[in-house]
């Protein structure tokens, strides 16, 4: 999963939950992209790189100098990027087909 989804969601342990807990769910917060924007634009920027990681991993194990493991690991990592990448498309686009739809 892409690490600003993953990280715009704050998430608990149930099995170790105490007293410090709401004033770790509010540090979790104030961590948080601001808006909207933010985070998609960090989810982007990490999608780059992942994209671009396995590419020069593919490359270098073309040239010998990656195992056939670390190349299968960043193809498939940048495989889910690309997957989750087009469902947020999917989802935007549906979100404004909908909207337009909409009566005024």
């Amino acid at each position: 999963m892409i690490p600003a989804i993953g990280a715009s969601f704050p998430r608990f342990d149930t099995g170790s939950v105490s007293a410090a807990a709401p004033s770790a769910a509010s540090a979790a917060q104030g961590a948080m992209p601001a808006d909207f924007s933010a985070v998609m634009a960090e989810v982007a920027g990490n999608a780059m790189t992942s994209l671009k990681t396995a590419e020069t991993v593919s490359i270098q194990g073309v040239q010998g100098g990656a195992s056939t493991q670390a190349v299968v690991e960043a193809v498939m990592d940048a495989e889910r990027t690309l997957q989750t990448a087009v469902a947020l498309r999917d989802k935007v686009v549906s979100a404004y087909l909908e909207i337009s739809r909409m009566a005024i």
